[in-house]
């Protein structure tokens, strides 16, 4: 079990003990995504994540890197749609020093205007990079057509237009709006003596402004079925169909991860067989579900050769029909399930992972379930209850699609 405690102003910190371990994971988790964003600063969350580690006014960017070194620790950030978060994984001996480098970088950090303007060029780089890999653009033209017109259809790290007129001032305006105390979690999971962890993070983190912060905007799944394509001279065509699902807070949530499973979640599953092992038509087929605080979608990849893409689609939409008018088999329900709960044992095998699990849930739910209750949970599922969100997940009234390849544009209109 977790203990949940709050400061003085408001921010939430969890603490897991972990016995048998000897590492502590240290997680500061923001409710600051690209959901968040005004249309003027698109991708600034991830681009605060990038400056939070390039100084503050106590440190360089080479003292924070030496310093977090010098107690081998790893120390990253990661900026999703609904939240940022950092990071660092080091030995109970070292956490007070862990927790001062963290606490200086959410703090004190300088956004230095010449810093700043190198690093504009890091982030563009990494937007053209995500350009050049089709299969990353098909996944997020998909998830742009999914949620069109709300909040979730931002791109996390915006654009290079948007990132090319950032100013040290825009950051510190949307810190100051984002950063407060009750719109963050602090999770810490391993081998730690509590109270003298709780003088720490009390000590360090009690500059973090109180309040709340901007609500969420929302965000909703489109009601129609629509395609789009974007051309590349490649030599793969990138499918990536998408169909309704669950938010996390939702009970079918574990329901969903089976279906998906099943469908295309591992060597065993229905579209890798068909498509892959008998049918030959692609290398990569796989399906799986995501879940943000209001809604939530499944996700079917494939890459293939320009000629098989329309057979792989076809391919496909029959084992979506199969699973439509026949359901799971008891085998195949109870294989799926046995390998949700041992791949989330097996995810939990570390101090990192319990850290960051209920870090999120408690930011992004308002409350976090033990292991014991997340295996209880899975448990409980039954194969009717699987069967029953078919209709709802497998809908393809409301199936979406992103084509990425030569000629992909003909494909759009094949499931018209």
């Amino acid at each position: 079990m977790f203990t949940t405690d709050k400061l003085d102003n408001g921010l939430r910190i969890a603490t897991k003990k972990l016995d048998g371990y000897r590492s502590v994971a240290l997680g500061v988790w923001i409710k600051a995504g690209s959901v968040n964003e005004r249309d003027n600063e698109a991708g600034i969350s991830h681009f605060i994540e990038h400056m939070l580690f390039k100084g503050t006014k106590t440190r360089s960017a080479k003292e924070i890197a030496v310093l977090n070194d010098a107690i081998g620790g790893n120390l990253n950030a990661f900026t999703s749609k609904e939240c940022t978060c950092v990071y660092t994984k080091t030995l109970e001996n070292d956490v007070d020093t862990a927790a001062d480098i963290m606490s200086d970088m959410l703090l004190n950090s300088l956004f230095d205007e010449e810093e700043l303007e190198r690093e504009k060029g890091v982030v563009i780089e990494e937007i053209l990079m995500n350009e050049d890999s089709p299969e990353d653009v098909a996944h997020e033209k998909l998830s742009s057509i999914f949620f069109e017109g709300s909040a979730l259809a931002k791109p996390i790290m915006g654009t290079k237009e948007s990132v090319s007129s950032f100013t040290p001032d825009m950051l510190r305006a949307y810190m100051e709006r984002m950063y407060r105390a009750e719109n963050m979690v602090i999770a810490c999971a391993g081998d730690f003596d509590r109270e003298r962890l709780m003088k720490t993070l009390g000590d360090r983190f009690s500059g973090v402004p109180s309040g709340s912060a901007d609500g969420f905007t929302g965000g909703k799944l489109t009601e129609k079925s629509r395609f789009e394509a974007v051309e590349k001279d490649i030599e793969q065509m990138h499918i990536c169909l998408g169909l309704p699902g669950y938010s996390i807070g939702q009970k079918e949530q574990y329901a969903i991860a089976i279906l998906s499973n099943a469908l295309g979640g591992n060597s065993s599953s229905r579209l890798f067989q068909r498509v892959r092992e008998q049918l030959g038509l692609a290398y990569s087929v796989y399906s799986y579900s995501s879940s943000y605080c209001d809604t939530g979608y499944l996700t079917i990849y494939a890459g293939t050769g320009e000629k098989q893409a329309e057979s792989v689609i076809k391919t496909i939409l029959d084992e979506i029909d199969r699973l439509k008018h026949h359901g799971l088999t008891e085998s195949e329900f109870n294989r799926c399930k046995q390998q949700l709960k041992i791949a989330y044992i097996l995810g939990m095998e570390n101090s990192s992972a319990h850290s960051s699990s209920i870090g999120k849930a408690l930011l992004l739910r308002g409350k976090a379930l033990s292991t014991d209750e997340v295996l209880a949970r899975m448990e409980a599922i039954t194969i009717d209850d699987v069967n029953n969100i078919i209709p709802h997940v497998l809908d393809t009234d409301r199936l979406c699609g992103a084509y990425v390849g030569k000629n992909s544009g003909r494909l759009v209109n094949l499931l018209r």
